[in-house]
C-alpha cells in the first residue's frame, strides 16, 4: 500500500487495515517460523505498511 493511497483512507478505514496489516505479518511469521517462507520481503513489506499506516493516524491525531 501506497502512501499516496493511505492518505485517501478515513480514519476507521485506517484503524480496519491496520488490523489487517497486524494479522498478516503474524501469519507470514509463523509460517516462516516453522518453514522459510518463498519470498521473505514480504514481511518487510508488511512491516513498512503497518508503519505508514500508524504514522497516518498519529498525524491525524495530532491534528
Amino acid at each position: 500500500m501506497k502512501q499516496s493511497e493511505i492518505v485517501n483512507l478515513s480514519v476507521a478505514d485506517l484503524q480496519t487495515q491496520l488490523n489487517e496489516l497486524t494479522s498478516t505479518l503474524n501469519s507470514l511469521k509463523g509460517a516462516h517460523a516453522i518453514s522459510p517462507i518463498e519470498n521473505p520481503i514480504q514481511i518487510r513489506n508488511v512491516r513498512r505498511a503497518i508503519a505508514r499506516v500508524k504514522t497516518e493516524l498519529s498525524k491525524r491525531e495530532l491534528q
